[in-house]
């Protein structure tokens, strides 16, 4: 039964991403921002997922074939406490680390919204609406934020904006208290 749930499980993960590879949403806009390691990202869950879906199930029978459960309580604890920490912490602690990876992101022109587009905890697409308003940049650079939408963090890649343009409306430098490259580019010129 258990194999088969992941194997039907993991069927589901490869169906959903061939069927949403042609990324039209026009209620959500104009796609201006497409994440190349969406698969990676996904790839990567679900592996420890089905890990430590695997460990919860082999456990039991482990400790009654090594015979572990009869010799120490110490040797016990210590061998729960590994299992444990492997199948628990390790994917909550990638959950956390890849829940702001834009896997897309589209843009209204007529409201100035933007719906990014990220995985949740059970690997489902989440849709999170936010106006170029509600986009803060951190004061420090941190290593899995771009920017916080409202109060989420997010994670781009600035290279990968088809148009440049996008991603400086997106940051807010294209806002007049900041000076416009090509701005700079002609003061310098003048000089």
């Amino acid at each position: 039964g258990f194999i088969f749930q992941v194997a039907s499980f993991q069927g589901v993960a490869v169906r959903s991403l061939s069927t949403s590879s042609p990324h039209d949403h026009p209620e959500h806009g104009r796609l201006v921002y497409k994440g190349n390691l969406a698969k990676t990202v996904l790839g990567v869950r679900f592996f420890s997922y089905s890990t430590s879906i695997f460990n919860l199930f082999m456990m039991p029978y482990i400790m009654l074939k090594s015979g572990i459960g009869v010799e120490s309580l110490l040797v016990q604890a210590a061998f729960y406490g590994l299992i444990g920490f492997f199948t628990f912490v390790t994917p909550v602690t990638l959950h956390i680390l890849t829940k702001g990876y834009v896997i897309r992101l589209y843009y209204k022109d007529e409201v100035d919204t933007y719906t990014a587009i990220t995985y949740n905890a059970i690997l489902a697409e989440k849709a999170t609406v936010f106006h170029q308003k509600d986009v803060k940049i951190p004061d420090i650079t941190k290593m899995f934020t771009t920017f916080y939408a409202k109060t989420k963090s997010m994670l781009v890649n600035p290279t990968l904006f088809p148009n440049p343009q996008d991603y400086n409306h997106l940051m807010g430098y294209d806002k007049s208290s900041f000076f416009k490259f090509e701005e700079l580019e002609e003061v310098k010129e003048a000089d």
